[in-house]
């Protein structure tokens, strides 16, 4: 497959924008010329991590799908831009990032919940211990490091200066440096980026590593909340419906299974995992495991996941009043999760 760089699809976006698209319904309806249903679900992840897809094949949750790792991803919008171009079937990101593809009129759909945040796992920007930003205003001509342009800690940086009363060519004077969530805390202590943002299972090593001082979270300016969710192209699903459902209820089911598994099982199943997929990797992060931030049984989706990130682009004029339905923007079709509450709704 070939490389697809984050700025690329930072202008690429920018573009789609500007065009004005506008998003289709959700409504799924099967082809009329379905092509055979694939067995295999190609996609990217993160090096010394497991992702939900991961850990349901190996639960055996998602029954004769398998899955087929094509390399791995720097973040949630060069994930969906990969998805887009048809070089894997499904993508994981914020759902902020989503709402802009929608936006672009990219018939991309969230199909179930990944992440979020909680008290447990979060977004934290961190400095040094001995560093004089304390104040948002102490960000302007500082470097902070992002995952990825157009992501989770890009849109909430800027969200949580514009709050604070920068102005637009203030923010603009704030440096985002790219790197790797797994290098950030490295060249914090290094002097290369005077922020790091941590979450989870990094924010927990960088803690016990001890000499960051945390300034904000996005728990801060949001409270708890679902933050990404795992999106199909639409073609895709009506073409291969059964295949879609089954990635969707081994997802739920994995969702479930660590809500009521202990730590310590998870963490082991987490880290044979690795072992088993012989990627050379560190299995050094496992041990801070701290979930997925998703309280939603099953990741059942709702308007609420997605409705601020739309507010938020209407007020910045990157989206017309009423141009994306949220309702219609996700999908929980084939979430069981989401049938058996509205069965328990009746």
């Amino acid at each position: 497959m070939k490389t697809i760089f984050p700025a690329l699809w930072h202008k690429a976006l920018i573009g789609l924008l500007i065009s004005g698209g506008i998003a289709a319904g959700c409504s799924l309806q099967p082809a009329e010329s379905p092509q055979a249903a694939v067995k295999q679900l190609r996609y990217q992840s993160y090096p010394g991590l497991v992702s939900l897809p991961e850990l349901a094949q190996d639960l055996g949750y998602l029954g004769d799908v398998k899955l087929d790792y094509v390399g791995t991803v720097q973040g949630g919008p060069q994930d969906l831009l990969t998805l887009v171009a048809g070089d894997v079937d499904f993508a994981g990101a914020f759902n902020g990032a989503v709402v802009k593809v929608a936006a672009a009129g990219l018939d991309v759909v969230p199909v179930v919940a990944s992440y979020g945040s909680d008290a447990e796992q979060n977004v934290g920007f961190y400095v040094l211990d001995g560093s004089s930003i304390r104040h948002p205003r102490d960000f302007i001509g500082k470097k902070v490091a992002v995952n990825a342009f157009g992501a989770h800690y890009d849109f909430v940086v800027k969200d949580y200066l514009a709050r604070h009363g920068l102005t637009d060519q203030e923010i603009a004077q704030v440096e985002l440096i790219m790197l790797p969530p797994v290098s950030s805390e490295q060249a914090l202590r290094n002097g290369q980026i005077d922020i790091a943002v941590f979450s989870g299972i990094l924010e927990k090593r960088a803690l016990k590593n001890g000499g960051v001082r945390s300034l904000f979270k996005d728990i801060d300016l949001y409270g708890p909340f679902t933050a990404g969710s795992f999106s199909m192209r639409r073609d895709f699903i009506e073409q291969n419906p059964d295949i879609a459902g089954q990635f969707v209820s081994g997802v739920a089911r994995a969702q479930e299974w660590l809500h009521h598994t202990p730590k310590a099982q998870i963490i082991a199943r987490m880290e044979s995992i690795i072992a088993k997929r012989q990627r050379n990797e560190t299995m050094a992060l496992i041990p801070y495991y701290t979930g997925t931030g998703v309280h939603a049984v099953g990741g059942v989706q709702k308007n609420e996941d997605f409705q601020p990130w739309v507010d938020a682009l209407e007020k910045e004029h990157k989206l017309k009043p009423g141009q994306i339905d949220v309702s219609r923007l996700y999908s929980n079709a084939f979430n069981p999760y989401a049938a058996k509450k509205n069965e328990e709704g009746k």
